[in-house]
């Protein structure tokens, strides 16, 4: 073999092996995090694992900015951040209390284990301004209601941004996909609570923004979560619907 030829097939072997690597990498990369979540999920189910809320939790500090775990913490059960705490879903006990993450704004699913903050009035429109909200937490779709007021109360964990990007922020609400009717989703909102059960879910296109734009002309409160579908791309929404309990 000719050396021109030998260093033609050194490189194309090269090339070869850097694409499959990037091929691996990017696979890791988006759907990483909603593998995380299911089997931490699945590991809690055959644990038995039960996530429960306190029914009275003592509401934070006034005189405090910041709302810690500590504000609302009961003090004869394990306190549990939800099915991201690997080592709590393996080895932690089999009821476990969520904690809210902030009582101004906080968002708690029980059924499967998540607790996120949620950040207000936030453009969903507007790329630049919800993807670094997203990597925080939840958003509050701008326009739309809050809880204890007739409408659509509008949360939504999603991107369209690049590859690497979709898994991280969609992770927090993967798990909405296994939430059936009458399931219990709580928000606390300006340190109170509000009880809802979930009562259906639709995919739908990235174009139906009826349920924005249409929120403050319903007459009823409904809690809509939104998520991307399936997770790890952008190609539909999961919407999952819960009326006041």
């Amino acid at each position: 073999m000719k050396k021109q030829e030998i260093i033609k097939f050194l490189i194309l072997r090269t090339v070869g092996n850097f694409l499959v690597l990037f091929a691996i990498y990017a696979a890791i990369a988006t759907f990483g995090p909603a593998l995380y979540f299911e089997v931490n999920y699945r590991i809690a189910q055959a644990r038995g694992v039960k996530y429960v809320i306190s029914q009275t939790p003592s509401l934070p500090d006034t005189t405090s900015n910041e709302t810690s775990a500590d504000q609302i913490q009961p003090q004869d059960q394990q306190i549990s951040s939800g099915v991201d705490n690997f080592a709590q879903v393996l080895l932690g006990a089999k009821e476990q209390v969520l904690v809210a993450k902030d009582t101004k704004f906080g968002l708690l699913i029980p059924k499967i284990g998540a607790s996120a903050k949620v950040f207000a009035n936030v453009n969903p429109g507007n790329q630049e301004e919800f993807l670094p909200i997203l990597a925080q937490g939840v958003a509050h779709a701008q326009g739309t209601v809050f809880p204890g007021i007739t409408g659509n109360i509008y949360l939504f964990a999603h991107s369209t941004d690049n590859f690497w990007n979709i898994g991280r922020y969609n992770a927090i609400f993967y798990l909405l996909k296994d939430l059936v009717p009458g399931d219990e989703v709580v928000v606390f909102y300006q340190n109170k609570r509000y009880d809802y059960i979930v009562s259906g879910s639709e995919v739908v296109s990235p174009e139906d923004v009826s349920h924005i734009v249409d929120a403050q002309n319903v007459g009823e409160e409904t809690l809509i979560l939104q998520t991307c579908w399936p997770p790890g791309t952008t190609f539909q929404r999961l919407l999952v619907y819960a009326k006041p309990k």
